[in-house]
């Protein structure tokens, strides 16, 4: 008997009971006085019988169905070039559920490895950036240091990457593409995708950058000085060869004085003009300190000097 066959009897055993105990059943009713049981209520009960088996046998073949959608007997190689043919074609969409395919029904053939990633290269160029990631990091996980790892891994950065909003959005997928491609440059220091994970990482980490001053600024304008000045010191901790560090250190100059924390006003302001003596922005700093009748002047305990000089966790 099949699992479903089984699993149906068993379920209309225990729920209806024998054909004998059902008729026990009607005769000690009759018996006890109870209303005749119409033909129509024994008709009922078997039509329900029937409908509840032919839904449980359904559901077997919708499962058994889908099986048979997935299975490709083809051989992999055939299935491969198949899926390459719509790479060329630009379909890559279908080109993706092919490469899957050879994984799926040929998990051990020579073809199978780089099917994942083609899979995840695939997915990429159609625009489905989740599937993409999954793919490319399935492979990662299953291949790691193999002749594909590092275009895995550029699959992931990009993925992400091409998500990435202006610095007054959510920057969730600028953190996420800019640590895959940190672990590209890391891992795969001569990859060939190497000089374009280190210019996007760069203009990643401006706008990270970016977006944290957007916010500092937004605090500042409300006075919330403790608010803003912990954004801005997120860009010169961790943003520190971006173009924003330097109204950074301005602002946490304007910050400090704000709450009269004259030491590290001073520092941030001596900092900005001991590295960028030309910014403008040190001419703002400069000009704020001696309204206070204060001067730039470093302070070895100030966390910005520790930061600047390596002690602290810059980028």
């Amino acid at each position: 008997m099949s699992w479903c066959g089984g699993f149906a009897y068993r379920y209309d055993r225990a729920r209806f009971g024998s054909r004998h105990n059902l008729g026990v059943v009607l005769r000690v009713l009759s018996s006890r006085g109870a209303a005749p049981v119409s033909a129509g209520l024994r008709l009922a009960t078997r039509l329900s019988a029937l409908l509840l088996g032919a839904t449980i046998l359904g559901g077997c073949g919708s499962v058994f169905s889908k099986k048979a959608e997935v299975e490709n007997n083809d051989p992999p190689d055939v299935i491969y070039s198949k899926a390459e043919r719509m790479v060329d074609k630009g379909d890559y969409a279908s080109a993706a559920r092919e490469y899957e395919q050879v994984d799926i029904n040929h998990p051990y053939s020579q073809e199978a490895r780089r099917a994942i990633v083609m899979a995840a290269y695939a997915y990429y160029r159609s625009g489905k950036y989740d599937e993409a990631i999954s793919a490319a990091q399935r492979y990662l996980t299953l291949h790691p240091g193999t002749q594909e790892s590092d275009l895995a891994q550029n699959i992931v950065g990009m993925s992400y990457y091409d998500q990435v909003l202006d610095p007054k959005r959510d920057q969730t997928n600028a953190r996420r593409a800019l640590s895959s491609y940190q672990t590209l440059l890391q891992r795969y220091p001569d990859s060939r995708y190497a000089g374009e994970a280190t210019n996007r990482a760069r203009v990643l980490r401006d706008l990270l950058a970016a977006a944290e001053m957007t916010v500092g600024r937004y605090y500042l304008r409300k006075n919330n000085y403790l608010a803003a000045i912990n954004r801005f010191r997120v860009v010169v901790t961790d943003y520190q060869t971006t173009e924003q560090v330097e109204e950074a250190l301005m602002r946490l100059s304007e910050a400090y004085m704000a709450l009269g924390i004259i030491t590290e006003a001073q520092t941030a302001a001596a900092v900005l003009g001991h590295n960028f003596p030309d910014s403008k922005w040190y001419n703002n700093a400069y000009s704020l300190l001696a309204k206070k009748g204060v001067q730039p002047q470093e302070h070895e305990g100030s966390w910005i000097t520790k930061t600047w000089k390596g002690d602290g966790n810059p980028a």
